[in-house]
């Protein structure tokens, strides 16, 4: 039965985190995350001390940005993973992101380690977080209202299909891109204008917004250069992103590289959305 969690760097998804996990009975020690003042009360004084007793380890979303040491953007400490990893001997370690090398690192040791970025419902539950977080990006960098706007979606994933809704719905006209000729009928069935990738880069220079959601390099050089020069392109994507951006750069055409926008743009509602997807794993573990 799980009982006690240590919660180690993070930002203030997590912060908030720690609060909703109290609230549902838990006993926390948190370690990395000294200047998150509200939550001061259940900091340790070392790494070791916070592992030692609990149950559950859960660790940044996401994890590393560099495979060596882990975010912690609420301490001024360095947290090596090398380090973590030494003290999870016979423990459960929930992280976000995590990358081969932190699978190849714990090979031959009693770890067990669950990326909760995997979990569909976690997913899901973050792609309402970063479709509003585009369209506050677009609302903000543009000089005109969405309402009319040519917004053009590539991908018709999780995140493509609800931000294309939320585009419809404050009056944009939305075209959305696919490959496959099911999602290319759905798109027609909800009313945007679809479009076929191979048909993409003819069709480019008619939209005001363009929004990338395809994890590989979509917006190549080619493409960008058939871009309106006054385009506003956000990129959803993680690294290494979907967009050329050196070509970008080069072409003046304004970019934002939105990462991580549920975090940001809405840490309390990302933070219930991780707590419940937490509860569910706990479950889960505990029935295993």
């Amino acid at each position: 039965m799980i009982k006690n969690i240590a919660i180690i760097g993070g930002d203030l998804r997590i912060v908030k985190l720690v609060g909703m996990l109290v609230d549902q009975g838990y006993s926390i020690t948190t370690y990395g995350l000294e200047k998150a003042y509200e939550i001061s009360k259940f900091k340790c004084s070392n790494l070791e001390e916070c592992i030692k007793k609990a149950d559950i380890v859960i660790g940044p979303l996401p994890l590393s940005s560099n495979m060596e040491t882990i975010n912690t953007p609420f301490s001024e400490q360095t947290i090596y993973l090398k380090d973590i990893i030494e003290q999870l001997e016979g423990k459960i370690f929930i992280a976000g992101s995590i990358k081969p090398e932190v699978y190849e690192m714990i090979q031959n040791k009693n770890i067990t380690i669950l990326d909760i970025i995997k979990r569909e419902e976690l997913a899901v539950l973050n792609a309402i977080s970063t479709a509003e977080g585009a369209i506050q990006i677009a609302i903000n960098e543009t000089p005109k209202n969405l309402h009319g706007n040519n917004v053009l979606v590539l991908g018709f994933g999780r995140i493509g299909k609800i931000l294309s809704k939320m585009l419809d719905g404050i009056g944009a006209n939305v075209a959305c891109e696919a490959r496959k000729t099911t999602d290319l009928a759905w798109i027609k069935a909800y009313g945007y204008e679809p479009i076929n990738l191979i048909q993409l880069k003819e069709n480019l220079n008619r939209f005001d917004i363009i929004i990338n959601t395809i994890p590989y390099t979509v917006l190549t050089k080619e493409m960008l250069q058939k871009v309106k020069k006054d385009a506003l392109i956000i990129d959803l994507a993680s690294n290494p992103g979907g967009v050329d951006r050196n070509v970008i750069k080069e072409l003046g055409i304004k970019f934002n590289w939105a990462l991580s926008l549920p975090g940001k743009v809405s840490p309390v509602t990302s933070a219930e959305f991780v707590k419940e997807t937490l509860l569910n794993m706990f479950k889960e573990i505990d029935n295993n």
